[in-house]
């Protein structure tokens, strides 16, 4: 396994940007296709029977969201090896962010464990009627996304701290970094906007042009990590 051997070189690089791809690729499939395809806003007896009717696009996105959080603990133990000699502490606060990140997802595939035993005709509180069953799984969803606004918290003080790294080590475009932790926002914001104020219209918009800058600035890192790799180490940042 001599590829992991040397943080600093081209090839650990390509691995890590492999993972990051990876993320984008599995979390797009089971974040934002899967449940395009199966909630139904504000009707959860329709969402019910989407879960029954499509039962194999449900459990391809939870699979979706275990690839996910295995190439999470890949990716953020490359990076914290990578950025290491830039900040030991700042590194390993990255690290453990986004491990409080992945820990909150995996908690959130028992709601959807819930609500897939609660589409099974007869399987699972037989005595419950159609409706009341519906309603328990939408609560269930319902925490389920409540939890995204958790993770998503983690996730902006990883990207802060991460793009901290990336602008002070001098191995990658600075421009790179300085945008991950000015997009990193756009997930607190995100959470904020979601749970405490809704109907704030401005911070609607905030939060897209936050995460459409941070969007921009991962796929970019990723694709740095992949193709370019990092700079010798005696390069100034650009």
């Amino acid at each position: 396994m001599t590829l992991f051997s040397d943080p600093q070189s081209r090839g650990y690089a390509a691995i890590t940007g492999t993972a990051y791809l990876g993320i984008a690729v599995f979390g797009g499939f089971a974040i934002a296709y899967v449940p395009s395809q199966i909630i139904v806003p504000g009707d959860a007896a329709a969402t019910l029977a989407n879960i029954i009717a499509r039962r194999g696009l449900y459990l391809s996105g939870i699979g979706a969201d275990v690839v996910v959080m295995l190439l999470e603990v890949m990716a953020l133990s490359l990076l914290y090896h990578m950025f290491r000699p830039v900040s030991a502490t700042l590194s390993f606060a990255a690290a453990m962010a986004r491990l409080g990140m992945v820990a909150v997802m995996a908690a959130m595939l028992f709601f959807h464990a819930g609500a897939l035993a609660l589409a099974e005709p007869g399987a699972t509180l037989g005595h419950f009627s159609d409706g009341q069953r519906a309603d328990l799984a939408g609560l269930l969803l319902q925490m389920h996304k409540s939890g995204v606004w958790i993770w998503q918290m983690f996730f902006a003080l990883h990207l802060i701290l991460l793009g901290w790294l990336v602008a002070a080590s001098g191995r990658f475009p600075r421009l790179l970094g300085m945008a991950m932790m000015l997009g990193a926002a756009g997930y607190a914001v995100d959470s904020i906007h979601a749970f405490a104020v809704p109907d704030a219209v401005a911070f609607g918009y905030l939060k897209i042009a936050l995460l459409v800058i941070v969007t921009l600035a991962e796929i970019g890192f990723a694709l740095w990590l992949l193709l370019v790799g990092p700079r010798p180490a005696a390069a100034r940042p650009a």
